[in-house]
């Protein structure tokens, strides 16, 4: 299988090579690196300002002699510069023309250091990629021996979110990862002075905690009985007032990394993030791994072929 990692030379680089790095050495899969360069556009008569042309292209292969040294020796890759219209659009073109399965990206440098913050590149590619996105958080780094040790698939309780947990459990069993089973509430407990009558809203937090284990628990079973399967399993509730809350309340570790996937509401074919999916990823602390509906399903096929 192939990667291909979209380098940027700045932070977002940086972060983009440690994640692929350790997702590349996972997996054992193909590393691209790619910089794109905007392809030259004549509109009418004009010409290409073919200095300016110049500059972007020795521009990208200076990028790319930095990618190289920041790569880690044992990660194998190829160091491509390709021109297209846009960044977006070019590492699209790349991933088909060498059926790669995933795309790495980093944040913006404009969002908070240690989580995701999208960019236009990445907020593109969340709208519009037929293959799966890789997103770092800002600042990311990992030792240079790092391999993913936890994959963590973020659980909905729909039957789209059961193929995602078989996808992520594929996608365990491919980098030889254990698999965590996550479901996240946000719920506001009001204060203590004021929660005089709320009896009724613990039931109905108590009576949902115990229908998504109840789900969880089946979609556990088929996890369980896949012919090649994640090392283990194990299933998580995180709960809190907020978002940030009920993610962190599950704890993370160094080599996790966190699955969700498209909306229900977008194509099947791309990526297309739902208002709840979108909240998981800004405010997750470890890399996110973005699956297409139709990749779900293709994984979750191949996870229960014997």
């Amino acid at each position: 299988m192939t990667m291909i990692v979209g380098y940027a030379s700045d932070e977002r680089g940086k972060a983009a090579l440690h994640l692929a790095a350790m997702l590349a050495r996972s997996a054992h899969d193909d590393l691209i690196v790619c910089t794109v360069v905007p392809a030259p556009w004549t509109p009418g008569m004009a010409r290409v300002d073919a200095e300016y042309q110049n500059y972007l292209t020795q521009t990208a292969d200076q990028a790319l002699e930095r990618a190289r040294n920041h790569l880690p020796g044992d990660v194998p890759a190829t160091y491509v510069r390709y021109s297209a219209r846009s960044a977006p659009a070019g590492l699209l073109e790349m991933a088909a023309r060498n059926n790669a399965w995933l795309i790495v990206l980093g944040s913006s440098s404009a969002g908070a250091f240690g989580h995701i913050s999208l960019g236009s590149v990445t907020d593109r590619l969340l709208h519009s990629s037929h293959v799966s996105i890789a997103l770092a958080t800002r600042g990311f780094r990992c030792p240079g021996d790092a391999k993913v040790h936890r994959v963590t698939a973020a659980f909905g309780g729909t039957e789209s979110a059961e193929e995602l947990v078989l996808a992520a459990a594929a996608i365990s069993a491919d980098v030889g990862a254990s698999l965590r089973i996550a479901t996240f509430a946000v719920w506001s407990r009001p204060a203590y002075t004021t929660r005089l009558g709320t009896d009724s809203e613990d039931l109905v937090m108590d009576e949902w905690r115990a229908e998504v284990e109840k789900t969880v628990t089946a979609t556990l079973t088929q996890v369980k009985h896949l012919p090649h399967g994640p090392r283990t399993v194990e299933t998580v509730i995180g709960s809190g007032a907020n978002w940030a809350e009920a993610i962190d309340e599950v704890g993370w570790e160094p080599g996790d990394i966190l699955v969700v996937g498209s909306s229900e509401l977008g194509p099947v074919a791309r990526v297309f993030l739902g208002s709840r999916a979108t909240k998981i990823l800004r405010h997750s602390p470890v890399p996110v791994l973005v699956v297409p509906r139709s990749r779900a399903e293709e994984l979750a096929g191949r996870a229960t072929e014997n």
